[in-house]
């Protein structure tokens, strides 16, 4: 293989964003799921709280949208360690946090294996 394409992509750019996008958004959607099973399962989930879940969640398609700039990608590991904090609201939402802090990496890793 000669040339500026060792990973084989056509654009590997834009699969790499792809990549982060689809798991910010999966973030998203699992985070507002989670909102009524902590409820239901007797977690103290108040107002604040669930503002934080719903902050979190919006913060996550933002930034889903901005990973063109290199500073989104920065911005979304201090999203994880937001959610890991979160954790001290509800466990289940560190559980999350540890979950998703460790796709986060591997989607971080597989971004410097393909675009070096």
């Amino acid at each position: 293989m000669s040339g500026g394409r060792p990973s084989g992509l056509r654009d590997p750019d834009r699969a790499v964003r792809g990549l982060g996008a689809l798991t910010l958004s999966v973030e998203t959607l699992v985070l507002l799921l989670a909102i009524q099973p902590i409820r239901l399962l007797g977690g103290e989930l108040g107002g604040s709280a669930i503002g934080a879940v719903v902050g979190l969640a919006v913060l996550a398609v933002v930034l889903a949208g901005c990973l063109r700039r290199p500073w989104a990608w920065h911005a979304g590991t201090v999203l994880q360690g937001l959610l890991l904090l979160a954790g001290f609201l509800h466990w289940s939402l560190g559980a999350l946090g540890l979950i998703f802090a460790a796709v986060w990496a591997y989607v971080l890793h597989v971004r410097r294996v393909i675009l070096g």
